[in-house]
């Protein structure tokens, strides 16, 4: 066999070995890819969720109306505080959360410096609740003494309450990043850091429920949505194992110039807690967590909203008498 027929099979045999070494790689490649992509749709696919614990009652029942409505649809939710969700989605972890918090400008430029487009929808309006336990006999307190419990002017129930023997204030959160810590050094204090010193920072709503129904010194503050009796469908009803306090914002709390974070006085501006809800979403995929967000707008995602004690973004609302027992 000449020398020149040996080099030239053996460039054939090279070419042929190499490009068989392509072919496989690349269809591993496509292989990781394909495992890797995304195939969900509006109404169909997984995803997470990601959402501020206070809000957990709202979105277990619209996750609950929205799975019987696209089967083939599975959102999982994580309930966890406020910044860790706003984090997640900054990292594209997730694409959807809910938050009482929108983007700040500092947010929107770095989605869009990375070729992401942030949207953000208003859900609906939630009030910031104060509970207190049920031997606390006065339950009515002023603006101006929240903030002066906040920042440590007030430190003795005895200086909101004159004759007041509850002894020291202990103020319970849910969560030392939540919606309602921000909500209270945001609104609340101006920015201004929380500075009472006894402040118990729990996980969940629910133990803010517990901590304060066991401690009469203890003021709670959560949102109004894990307050209501479901029993009730006028929402007008709070739990009775705690007392939910009204809210004045004159310079002294009576009856008369309170306010309980029922929907009308949310709509109408008496109550002075008022925050509202967002489903902040960046999604390059436009797959099922626009779907989901886009449900939660809708007449029916609203309508559950309704129905869960919070005030909805969208809708005719209808108002009617009801009377109170204040047993």
């Amino acid at each position: 066999m000449k020398v020149s027929e040996v080099t030239n099979r053996n460039i054939l045999t090279y070419i042929l070995t190499l490009t068989l070494t392509l072919l496989v790689f690349c269809s591993c490649g496509n292989k990781q890819k394909s495992k890797n992509a995304r195939t969900d749709t509006y109404a169909s696919g997984e995803m997470v969720l990601m959402c501020d614990e206070s809000f957990s009652p709202i979105i277990e029942e619209e996750l609950r109306v929205f799975h019987a409505t696209y089967p083939d649809a599975h959102v999982t939710p994580q309930y966890t505080n406020e910044l860790d969700a706003v984090n997640a989605l900054m990292k594209q972890k997730v694409h959807l959360i809910i938050t009482a918090k929108n983007f700040t400008e500092k947010q929107l430029n770095y989605f869009k410096s990375n070729n992401l487009q942030p949207r953000y929808f208003p859900l609906g309006y939630d009030g910031l609740a104060l509970i207190c336990n049920n031997q606390n006999t006065d339950s009515c307190i002023t603006v101006n003494d929240v903030k002066r419990i906040l920042s440590g002017q007030a430190r003795d129930w005895n200086e909101i309450n004159k004759g007041s023997k509850l002894g020291v204030i202990d103020v319970v959160f849910d969560n030392n990043k939540s919606a309602a810590v921000h909500f209270a050094v945001d609104s609340i204090l101006g920015g201004k850091p929380i500075n009472s010193p006894n402040i118990t920072a729990v996980k969940t709503s629910a133990e803010v429920i517990n901590y304060v129904e066991k401690t009469p010194n203890a003021i709670g503050i959560i949102g109004s949505n894990w307050l209501n009796d479901k029993r009730d469908t006028t929402n007008v009803t709070f739990k009775k194992n705690i007392t939910v306090m009204s809210i004045s914002q004159m310079e002294t709390a009576t009856e008369m110039n309170s306010w309980k974070p029922y929907q009308l006085y949310l709509l109408d501006g008496r109550y002075a807690f008022t925050r509202t809800v967002y489903a902040l979403l960046v999604d390059p995929y436009h797959g099922l967590p626009v779907g989901f967000a886009n449900f939660l707008q809708s007449p029916i995602g609203q309508k559950i909203i309704l129905k869960s004690a919070l005030l909805p973004y969208r809708g005719d609302l209808t108002f009617r008498k009801v009377n109170v027992k204040t047993e």
